[in-house]
């Protein structure tokens, strides 16, 4: 029996923190940022990733994100980001953009066309939308605190922390690399996640906090396979942004066999999110009612899980209590 419906879900205002920007193109935009450069996709694009593995979901993602070639497609990109997360009923959200998948444009012009759309929904009425520049496991220590430097001079209030993602188990451990670069993150103010936990095993969560000194890690869920690492998390107040549907594509065979259950009776703090909504059919309303299905959910779980998200943002703490005050406001607590 379904503990909540999804009447309700949609009508809690929602905070999501684990989301790629790129996972996010709508099938249409994607024929037409196509036809406007003269390529002919991959495969059909009512196909486009189904794909066996993350190498090759990662390659499709560099083909569409490589589409958008000025700025004002990427300003329409987010825009359109914006819109699909009010209709979720998404007040909130910190979106994860790696510039690496975006040959098209400098991270400069990226990240302010981005930022442009996120002024322009925000103005609209469409929500309140914040950036993580993301490192790509594949890059170089150097690389990685270019773009931190890059962070800092660029000035945007709308990049609020920095991220790490990319294919886990082809980079190997890469803490120790980017460790430096998290150091500068620390110390610019910005806050710290990173994708650890999946493909990486328990071990890339221990180096998720010791090296990196998260706050949050995206995925994370690994940790249950190690007690001591599930310690430090509980220990440390780690938040883990889970992604139920993203790991029973890529870890789990079913719902069954992952270990949210587990984590939630241990006392993990986690949130629900997508991951990439439009790449895996699904949307953060869809994947809550799932969690509510699984998990056995009441409305009062439902609103815990976004203040739990809420806590979890990079946000200043004026902006938290707003949007504490609106989500209380609207389910009535």
């Amino acid at each position: 029996m379904t503990a909540l419906s999804k009447e309700q879900v949609l009508a809690v205002p929602k905070i999501e923190l684990h989301i790629h920007l790129e996972g996010t193109f709508r099938p249409d935009r994607v024929v037409e940022l196509a036809a406007m450069a003269g390529e002919d996709p991959p495969r059909p694009v009512d196909r486009l990733f189904e794909v066996d593995n993350l190498a090759d979901f990662l390659e499709t993602l560099d083909w569409v994100c490589g589409l958008v070639r000025d700025q004002p497609t990427a300003e329409q990109v987010a825009y359109d980001f914006a819109t699909y997360a009010h209709d979720q009923g998404i007040v909130y959200a910190e979106v994860i953009v790696n510039p690496t998948h975006w040959s098209g444009l400098t991270t400069a012009d990226l990240f302010a066309a981005c930022a442009r759309g996120f002024d322009r929904a925000q103005a609209d009425g469409l929500g309140d939308f914040r950036l993580l520049p993301s490192i790509l496991r594949q890059q170089s220590e150097q690389e990685a605190r270019q773009l931190v430097g890059w962070i800092e001079g660029a000035g945007l209030d709308r990049i609020v922390g920095l991220s790490i993602d990319g294919n886990e188990e082809a980079a190997g451990r890469t803490g120790p690399r980017f460790a430096p670069a998290y150091d500068d993150a620390a110390r610019f103010g910005l806050g710290r996640t990173a994708h650890a936990g999946e493909s990486s095993g328990a071990e890339g969560v221990r180096d998720a906090i010791e090296l990196l000194g998260v706050s949050r890690i995206d995925h994370g869920v690994r940790c249950i396979e190690d007690p001591e690492v599930l310690g430090m998390v509980l220990e440390r107040g780690i938040t883990l942004n889970v992604c139920l549907t993203s790991n029973c594509t890529l870890l789990y065979s079913s719902l069954d066999d992952h270990p949210i259950r587990e984590l939630a009776a241990a006392g993990v703090g986690f949130t629900i999110n997508t991951d990439d909504p439009e790449t895996l059919g699904i949307s953060l309303c869809s994947e809550l009612t799932l969690a509510a299905e699984h998990l056995g959910w009441k409305l009062s779980d439902l609103v815990a899980a976004q203040h739990r998200a809420l806590d979890a943002t990079f946000c200043s703490e004026a902006d938290k209590q707003a949007l504490r005050a609106l989500i209380d406001q609207t389910v009535g607590t």
